[in-house]
């Protein structure tokens, strides 16, 4: 009879910790040219300063290291359900830190714009009870992409309010809903959320494209521009 070895968390720590600050992983990022993996605070926070990967020192990118970072939910899920109470953990931990700090009134040059959290009703993108007003808000600008002959032109139409102001935990998901909402489009059709020309996972969160997408962070307090377009099927 085959006997089955207990494997003790510790035994995973190599795969789940981070190489920066030696904890667990929390929101594991990787680094898409080496595949290493860190924390994305620690990451982000370490390409401030160098363009190379922490742990095996290559040159990630010349100039925006950070256009080549990619959030690891999978991994991230791994590890909640391998660390009892991590999540909970984190989330005490985070609702911990904003009650210590205030929401900014004035632009953070190291993050999206943050405002105060207050969400004019008409441009309220949150979709759920709450609408997260406790939370970070940053400014997007939201433009229609035009193709001459594409299919589904006529209906996408541009916003008449192209500028709004969400939570930086909204997902791409709930944009292309605020989107479809707005533009009175049939529940079966499908939009593409760009950022710089590359479509955007329905779980990426605004944070997540300002930090690693957007090419024009921090200068001049810019808002993020998105674009939208119907979705295109090349099958």
């Amino acid at each position: 009879m085959t006997s089955h070895r207990k494997h003790l968390v510790r035994d995973f720590n190599h795969f789940i910790t981070c190489y920066i600050c030696k904890g667990y992983l929390i929101k594991p990022t990787t680094v898409t040219e080496c595949l290493h993996t860190f924390c994305k605070s620690c990451i982000v926070q370490h390409f401030e300063d160098s363009n190379d990967c922490p742990k095996c020192g290559i040159q990630v990118h010349e100039t925006n290291p950070l256009e080549m970072l990619r959030l690891d939910n999978t991994l991230e899920e791994v590890i909640f359900k391998l660390v009892p109470g991590l999540r909970e953990k984190e989330e005490q931990q985070e609702v911990e830190f904003w009650k210590r700090n205030k929401l900014k009134e004035s632009p953070d040059e190291n993050g999206p714009i943050y405002k105060k959290a207050r969400v004019d009703e008409e441009d309220d993108v949150q979709g759920d009870g709450d609408y997260h007003r406790s939370d970070p808000q940053m400014a997007i600008c939201l433009d229609c992409l035009r193709n001459n002959g594409q299919m589904g032109e006529n209906i996408v139409k541009g916003l008449m309010k192209t500028f709004i102001r969400c939570s930086t935990r909204v997902t791409v998901g709930t944009i292309k809903k605020f989107l479809s909402l707005k533009l009175k489009l049939p529940s079966s059709y499908e939009l593409d959320v760009l950022c710089n020309g590359e479509i955007m996972g329905k779980d990426h969160t605004m944070e997540f494209i300002y930090m690693t997408r957007w090419r024009l962070r921090g200068e001049n307090d810019y808002p993020m521009v998105l674009e939208y377009r119907p979705r295109i099927d090349f099958g």
